[in-house]
């Protein structure tokens, strides 16, 4: 297992449960991924290191798996954005947008019919029959005030290119209620582990056919030891970036501390361009069931990936396809390995989809190979 996060745990916990002897390296000197998470040592404080995950799924199976090795805590994510309203003046806004957003955004006390009318009707661009970019899926929903106070700056900050150039599938549902349901995720499972998801992951691994190895940068002639390399490392990177490298966002985190509560929630987004960060996140906000009297909060800044960065969030625009075509053809001529995660597959995916597919392909590869089966590259294509 290549990589000590959702995927390599998985994967690698299943097959050791099966009888295989498993070995996972990471080139980090901690496991979990970019889910770690750690208590900062002055305020006690559970801080998610590279930014907040929240889990959230309909999948009962997944609810259960990872409730089979950490209490989840009832969890729901509310977020706030500070934005400039209808009239020009600077206020707290409630996202996703719902009726609360609209009434206060156009100074307005309408009901929820009334409020329906209004956005579709008369703030709807209605003209715009078939969205194909992020603007015009915004507008054709919502309309040029809500898109400009609460999408465009942000986006523009958090890809580094305008909306009109984003595909309308990045905004797949437009996520706007009409009544006062502030909770950000529909889903029917919300939840924090009650100890954090790197305690979750350790359990994970634990295991006597498990061996984990950190700070150690996996060779591919390493797998010649191996019956099969599951890799959920970067897809371009597991072929020494021969065909160029695939375009990611990362995140610069400004770390800093406060005394007391600084903002009153655990997610705070800036949706003015002229602010540089994306969000402030105040991390003792993520687990409620704590009380701490300091505090742990990070600015996010995203920008384009270098290649020593921690790839955050894959581009996938018509570029990024096109190589992509090329890594996913020279991977199916690979033999001994199976691609997997957000970065083997070149995917953004929530962490439940994660732990589905980890799921999914260990049995997967059970199962080809007591049939005597070649095992593919990729049980879940890129493209």
């Amino acid at each position: 297992m290549v990589g000590a996060g959702l995927s390599g745990a998985v994967i690698g916990r299943h097959l050791a449960e099966a009888g295989y002897s498993v070995t996972v390296v990471d080139e980090r000197d901690h496991i979990g991924g970019n889910c770690h998470t750690e208590r900062d040592s002055d305020t006690r404080v559970m801080v998610h290191t590279y930014g907040p995950h929240i889990f959230h799924t309909d999948d009962e199976e997944v609810w259960n798996y990872v409730n089979r090795f950490e209490q989840f805590q009832p969890y729901k994510n509310r977020v706030k954005t500070t934005s400039v309203d209808a009239d020009g003046k600077r206020g707290v806004f409630s996202l996703p947008i719902n009726l609360h957003t609209i009434n206060q955004f156009f100074g307005r006390t309408m009901r929820p019919e009334e409020a329906h009318a209004f956005i579709t009707e008369e703030q709807a661009d209605t003209s715009i029959k078939d969205p194909q970019t992020f603007e015009d899926q915004a507008m054709r929903f919502v309309g040029k005030d809500l898109y400009e106070a609460f999408f465009k700056g942000y986006t523009i900050k958090q890809w580094g290119m305008p909306p009109s150039d984003l595909p309308a599938s990045i905004l797949k549902r437009l996520p706007v209620r009409f009544n006062y349901d502030d909770n950000y995720f529909f889903h029917k499972f919300q939840g924090m582990p009650e100890n954090g998801y790197t305690a979750m992951i350790e359990k994970i691994l634990d295991h006597p056919r498990i061996s984990v190895k950190l700070e150690t940068v996996f060779d591919r002639d390493m797998g010649e030891a191996y019956d099969h390399v599951f890799y959920s490392g970067p897809l371009d990177g597991y072929f020494g970036y021969d065909l160029g490298r695939l375009g990611y966002r990362t995140l610069d985190f400004e770390r800093f501390t406060h005394e007391g509560d600084y903002q009153g929630c655990a997610v705070m987004n800036y949706g003015e361009e002229s602010v540089p960060y994306t969000r402030i996140t105040e991390h003792k906000h993520f687990s409620p069931w704590e009380q701490h009297d300091g505090s742990v909060l990070y600015r996010e800044f995203s920008r384009a990936a270098d290649a020593d960065d921690i790839p955050y969030y894959p581009i996938r625009q018509v570029k990024e396809k096109d190589l992509l075509s090329d890594y996913v053809n020279l991977a199916k001529r690979t033999d001994g390995v199976t691609f997997v995660g957000r970065l083997g597959t070149y995917r953004y995916l929530d962490m439940d989809v994660t732990i589905r597919e980890a799921l999914d392909t260990a049995r997967n590869y059970e199962a080809q190979v007591a049939a005597g089966e070649k095992v593919p590259a990729f049980f879940v294509a890129p493209l």
